[in-house]
């Protein structure tokens, strides 16, 4: 990989290690090449996105549509305490009891 960029969307041998020294990685040469010619495909990737027109394509919030994800809160039968308490390291007065942790 040369040092000029190596097309309209390019990225130098210069800019990646840049990058690289910025993630504090020690790249080889054949390392630095690669990781150059994958991020120049990945730019030339977002470039033709950019090309596309979107006239009339509505925005999205979200690449998936989930709805309404939360169910009703109504009441329901729960764990005994007894049974929720029986595997507790430590309980006391009916209660999960925990290490102080504040002064």
């Amino acid at each position: 990989m040369s040092d000029d960029v190596s097309n309209e969307v390019g990225i130098s041998r210069n800019e990646v290690l840049k990058i690289a020294k910025l993630g504090r990685l020690r790249l080889t040469d054949a390392e630095v090449d690669a990781l150059g010619k994958d991020l120049n495909a990945i730019l030339g990737y977002v470039a033709k996105m950019g090309e596309l027109d979107t006239t009339g394509v509505p925005t999205l919030e979200h690449a998936a549509e989930f709805g309404d994800t939360c169910r009703d809160d109504e009441n329901r039968p729960s764990l005994p305490r007894e049974e929720a308490l029986a595997s507790a390291p430590r309980t006391g007065d009916g209660c999960f009891a925990v290490p102080k942790i504040i002064e």
